[in-house]
């Protein structure tokens, strides 16, 4: 793959595509959007929201947001569109992986812009790698919707960064863990949800395996898995060797999970395993990327680099 294509900045006046690519979406919560949207137009990146027919409660198709075809439409449409700068996941849940089929890596680079959106959209963020394009794991319309928190890592908050700098720079300054691992990595930022990325392994989509050939940092997270679930997929990263070539990792937060009879804590798993598989590379613990409030933006594919040591974590990306 050549140089990875970093978007343009959201320019003013520009406008903003909400689509529906995976699971059905309430109809309060797309109301919800809209309304943000017109309230906050001195911060919005455009003049014109484009509301797309699978983000609508009534082309629901079972426990989908539409049907695949109506889904891939939508998307391609935004993508085609030089007018659109961002295109907004309304939700995740599942379905992307079924559009990965459809559409063309070739046209996904000829219209670069942002895709911003989590979870289930690890899929796309994936197929947008793997066309040469930068995008952003970030909050969608629920959470912008849902949100209250206008602090670190607040949706609305995070959303009026896009805005206004486009994610060409980041850095976070975390918390040490006491499972941290200390030492500095730099390489290509590439993760997301765990499950949906794993469920891509072996295949055309399976941006994990990039550690294999070239210096990347990875970052996971996860929700409702049971622990012995992340044991699994984890010891097939492992087993590839995909962990132990890894220039560093970070765990973000993994909601949702249960105690079980082997394991007090899903992070005293993944502790005891980067200790048994000898991980050397550093590592930084509940970092706040996930399915909750502490859901910061991370660019997909950018120059990154993680330094972990006693005080903390400093991890900073550079898109352009």
């Amino acid at each position: 793959m050549g140089k990875l294509i970093i978007p343009n900045s959201v320019r003013k006046g520009s406008k903003v595509a909400l689509i529906g690519p995976a699971t059905r979406i309430k109809p309060e919560i797309i109301e919800g959007f809209v309304r943000l949207y017109e309230d906050n137009t001195d911060e919005m990146p455009g003049s014109e929201l484009i509301v797309y027919p699978s983000v609508l409660d009534e082309n629901a198709k079972g426990s989908y947001a539409a049907s695949l075809a109506q889904r891939v439409a939508d998307f391609t449409d935004a993508w085609s569109r030089e007018d659109v700068d961002l295109v907004v996941c309304a939700r995740g849940g599942y379905g992307c992986v079924h559009m990965l089929d459809y559409i063309d890596r070739d046209f996904i680079a000829a219209h670069p812009k942002w895709l911003v959106g989590f979870s289930d959209v690890s899929a796309l963020h994936a197929l947008l790698y793997k066309s040469g394009v930068a995008s952003i794991h970030g909050g969608m319309a629920k959470q912008l919707v849902l949100d209250t928190d206008s602090g670190f890592g607040g949706y609305r908050r995070v959303f009026k960064n896009l805005v206004e700098s486009s994610f060409l720079n980041l850095e976070y300054q975390i918390p040490a863990h006491r499972y941290n691992i200390e030492g500095e990595g730099r390489g290509v930022l590439l993760g997301g949800n765990l499950a949906v990325l794993n469920g891509l392994g072996g295949t055309p989509f399976d941006i994990l395996a990039e550690s294999l050939h070239r210096d990347v940092i990875l970052f996971f997270e996860d929700v409702s898995e049971p622990i012995y679930a992340v044991e699994r997929m984890l010891y097939r990263l492992h087993l590839q060797g995909v962990l132990g070539r890894a220039k560093g990792i970070i765990i973000g937060q993994f909601t949702d999970w249960k105690p079980d009879r082997n394991y007090e804590s899903l992070y005293d798993m993944i502790h005891e395993r980067f200790i048994e598989w000898g991980v050397s590379c550093p590592v930084a613990f509940d970092f706040p990327v996930g399915h909750n409030d502490r859901n910061v933006p991370l660019v997909e594919g950018a120059e990154s680099c993680l330094r972990v040591n006693g005080e903390g974590v400093v991890f900073s990306s550079k898109s352009a």
